[in-house]
């Protein structure tokens, strides 16, 4: 038996912090979730990207995303090609080995820090940062088992016909959908007849994790752990295998909503899964849970007339993302996913960014304990390497917060800024709350000052150009003197004609 602390990262797919009842949700409660809040510290300022790749990469490689050429992400689907008979592992493999930005010799990643000071490491889910990966990258990475989806598109449908543990792939019986029976993106009452239609759809993959993740803790048990699991819920197209019944008789509710709160109740169970398996293996008062997501809200459960998402409002009227954005009583979200924020996920408004995060840790961190603290995804890194007592390594971009954890308030250090890129171009937050946002498209700034506008609706740029000027100098370093480097395409790498 071992002293070290385990750590497991639960890490949700396009969940809104609305969306959970601890940061008030009115429609469903999330108990297990609400349990990791009132058992540990739940955080008021935590920071994704605009997206699922750049966020994950920025975590797993403690570097934020809007520098240039630190690494790359690639196009998803390409795994549809090995189902299509077109191209075999092998040359998807080779594809993808020879595209973008490849790990040199000296590059350190989130595992690897638990790795190299002894802990067994594992990742099951949706694997890596997308979108597409390898089993000798993830391994690269410092994952010494990993079990999931190598494809993010594969991942928009929830009865995968196989999965890769460990670089090999294995079928996953009475799944036989090639497309992992992704749904229609929208409601009818032939699409509500395709979600229904359970043929060749027999195993739900969150179920899947639900195992791996038992028995990677059972047979981990007496040494210490580093496990991850990105789950793909709530991300749509909406998939549930039955509505569940905390919102069966939501009477406030459509179907298509019900579905999708049941997906964020799932994911709910899974966490109630693993806090109780923990207690069973008599390992739950030495493991810290980290609870968060990639990024900001998405509306999955567009209904005509009732609600929209981030093209337009209920009147019609469109949105640009640069003076006019998503809010949830003009597009009436009647989950108010994003917690009352302006925008949804790609953009860099407040509710495509900010994230639920907390993180419990009995004995150590303090229940029921807030923060206003303003972390960033590509804190985790320094966090860990500080909790397991071993050396960050150079050139990252995060700070530990185990100091506000265990609440030494004193040994903190704070970001004076932190930085994310978005399709419109980066935004900075400062660590007083004003807000920096630079609009590629008319190539000017916006100012915003959040403890005063939560909702972003007043751009005071035009008040403060001492204050622009000297921002949008930090934007431009962060950016290593491109504003540009601050867009996810500046990432893309494209992969080269077969």
């Amino acid at each position: 038996m071992t002293d070290n602390p385990n750590v497991i990262l639960i890490f949700a797919d396009d969940l809104g912090r609305g969306m959970l009842s601890c940061y008030g949700q009115q429609h469903f409660e999330t108990p297990n979730i609400d349990r990791l809040a009132n058992e540990g510290m739940k955080f008021n300022h935590a920071y994704g990207c605009a997206f699922c790749a750049p966020s994950r990469a920025s975590m797993l490689t403690g570097i934020h995303d809007c520098h240039e050429g630190t690494w790359t992400y690639t196009q998803g689907g390409l795994y549809n090609r090995l189902s299509a008979g077109e191209l075999t592992l092998d040359q998807i493999t080779e594809s993808l080995q020879t595209t973008g930005l490849q790990a040199g010799p000296d590059d350190v990643f989130l595992a690897q820090i638990a790795e190299e000071a002894g802990y067994v490491t594992g990742q099951i889910g949706k694997l890596e940062w997308g979108f597409a990966t390898t089993g000798a990258r993830i391994r690269r990475h410092g994952w010494q088992y990993h079990y999931g989806y190598y494809d993010h598109q594969r991942c928009h449908g929830f009865y995968p016909p196989y999965l890769f543990e460990n670089g090999q792939l294995t079928n996953i019986q009475g799944n036989t959908h090639a497309d992992c029976g992704k749904h229609p993106n929208s409601e009818s009452t032939e699409n509500m007849e395709i979600r229904r239609n359970r043929q060749g759809k027999a195993v739900y993959s969150q179920d899947i994790f639900n195992e791996k993740i038992i028995e990677f803790l059972r047979i981990h048990q007496d040494e210490p752990f580093f496990l991850y699991h990105p789950s793909q819920l709530p991300h749509g197209p909406i998939a549930v295998p039955d509505i569940h019944p905390a919102v069966k008789q939501a009477s406030a509710l459509t179907t298509f909503e019900k579905e999708y709160a049941s997906m964020i109740l799932r994911l709910d169970e899974t966490v109630g899964i693993i806090l109780g398996e923990l207690e069973r293996l008599g390992i739950d008062d030495r493991t810290m849970i980290v609870f968060s997501a990639d990024n900001g809200h998405e509306v999955y459960y567009r209904q005509e007339s009732r609600t929209t998402g981030r093209q337009a409002d209920l009147e019609g009227n469109s949105f640009d993302d640069i003076t006019t954005k998503f809010y949830s009583e003009t597009c009436g979200d009647v989950f108010n996913g994003n917690d009352g924020m302006g925008g949804l996920k790609f953009s860099s408004w407040e509710g495509g960014t900010r994230i639920p995060y907390m993180v419990r840790w009995p004995g150590k961190v303090a229940p029921s304990s807030t923060s206003d603290f303003m972390l960033t995804n590509y804190d985790l890194m320094p966090t860990l390497a500080d909790f397991i007592g071993t050396e960050m390594p150079q050139d990252k971009d995060g700070v530990s917060f185990l100091p506000t954890l265990l609440e030494r308030h004193e040994d903190q250090q704070h970001h004076e800024w932190i930085i994310y890129a978005s399709r419109l171009g980066p935004a900075l937050v400062t660590s007083e709350g004003w807000k920096l946002r630079y609009i590629n498209r008319t190539d000017n700034f916006q100012l915003y000052y959040l403890p005063n506008d939560y909702r972003e609706e007043n751009d005071i740029s035009a008040d403060h150009p001492d204050l622009v000027t000297h921002l949008s100098g930090w934007m431009r370093n962060a950016c290593d003197g491109d504003y540009r480097n601050g867009t996810p395409q500046a990432h893309f790498a494209a992969y080269p004609d077969f």
